[in-house]
């Protein structure tokens, strides 16, 4: 892709965030694709692309009455919203398409008509064979294995650990829309109620219900929407292994490795360019191996970093500054939440807005390491 040919022209989260049983999934898909319509001036009439995951492409297109040209149910996890963004930056290229909606909604929470455009496979699956009977039960019992072997092998402490989700409430304190907002110390984190070791709950992602949309075009139409915008000038994607088990590496994502550089030789940037970062929090760890896959840190010195404030209010590089999903929203997919606090931050439009952001990334884990996506944006055209 050539850097800053397509950009994000509407940006918008579902109207309510947190416990909405009212709306099914679907109608939290339209909701959130309504709003971002609006944000951006167009009718459902006006996209001709359409990307989804968690629901199926044609029940969104239909229920928006829209007639695609080009549609992608990419579904590989949380990170899916990621890849939708870079297929239609191809897409959009190669004139496949014009307009692009790229909708996310989740019943987390209240669980109403959730269901749709998932994998499945269930005792047959390779994780159903080779995992399940050993007694995990998701992600709370599964996402704890490697990080245990980081922590054998770096020297990590839980006090280390526990200041990630101090900071991120920090930055949660400044969001009006943040799910909690109470400032908390390392010694809550510490005590509160063990999930499965070393994860207590507040080092585990929200539930919650909500979701969000993107409107991407051609950057030569720009100009001719209303809101301020976001250049996509870097993209990556990979995939590792469905098993958590069965990663190359317990202590690096090769999904996270793999992705990361290819969004960062496309977009032709440095480590030091980069005023703002995003990544996929569904667990306290993850901030350690996204700084550290992506190459901000070497390896085992993102804990330091994260606790020498580097991450918080004022330090040198700005990270979820949404409150990510530990204190924002985490509806069970949180890609999208990610990429819509990175157009904000560019939008100079965050409720935490880091002063002269220009360069932002959103960097999404799927599954338990089992995929990735790596978006560059810019609020300057290359």
């Amino acid at each position: 892709m050539k850097p800053g040919s397509v950009a994000i022209v509407g940006a918008a989260e579902t109207t309510e965030l947190g416990t909405i049983p009212g709306l099914s999934q679907l109608q939290l898909h339209a909701d959130a694709a309504l709003n971002c319509l609006a944000d951006a001036g167009l009718k459902a009439s006006d996209i001709d692309g359409v990307a989804t995951a968690g629901e199926s492409p044609t029940a969104l297109a239909h229920y928006l009455g829209i007639t695609p040209t080009w549609a992608d149910g990419t579904s590989v996890g949380g990170c899916s919203f990621m890849l939708h963004v870079r297929h239609a930056a191809a897409a959009i290229n190669e004139g496949l398409c014009n307009t692009v909606l790229v909708t996310h909604g989740e019943s987390g929470r209240s669980n109403v008509g959730r269901g749709g455009f998932r994998g499945g496979g269930g005792n047959a699956s390779l994780p159903g064979q080779f995992e399940a009977p050993y007694g995990v039960m998701g992600p709370t019992t599964m996402f704890t294995v490697p990080f245990l072997r980081y922590m054998k092998e770096t020297g990590v402490t839980l006090e280390q650990l526990a200041m990630v989700a101090v900071v991120q409430r920090e930055w949660a304190a400044l969001n009006p829309r943040a799910s909690y907002r109470d400032p908390i110390t390392v010694d809550d984190v510490m005590n509160a109620r063990m999930i499965a070791y070393p994860f207590t709950k507040l080092e585990c992602c929200l539930v919650t219900d909500g979701g969000g949309a993107l409107i991407l075009t051609s950057a030569d139409r720009a100009g001719d929407f209303p809101t301020k915008p976001v250049y996509i000038i870097g993209t990556g994607e990979s995939v590792e292994t469905p098993m958590v088990s069965q990663m190359e590496d317990l202590t690096t994502s090769k999904a996270f490795r793999v992705s990361g550089r290819k969004a960062f030789e496309e977009a032709g940037i440095s480590h030091d360019d980069v005023d703002h970062l995003m990544i996929y929090d569904a667990f306290a760890h993850l901030p350690f191996y996204g700084l550290e896959d992506l190459g901000f840190c070497k390896r085992g010195e993102a804990a330091s970093f994260i606790e020498e404030r580097n991450t918080a209010i004022g330090g040198k590089l700005p990270l979820n500054t949404n409150g990510g999903g530990l204190s924002y929203m985490h509806s069970g997919m949180y890609g999208m939440y990610a990429l819509q606090e990175s157009v904000r931050q560019l939008r100079g439009t965050a409720p935490a807005q880091v002063e002269g952001a220009k360069i932002s990334i959103s960097h999404g884990v799927g599954g338990m390491f089992a995929a990735s996506g790596t978006i560059v944006m810019s609020n300057e055209k290359p």
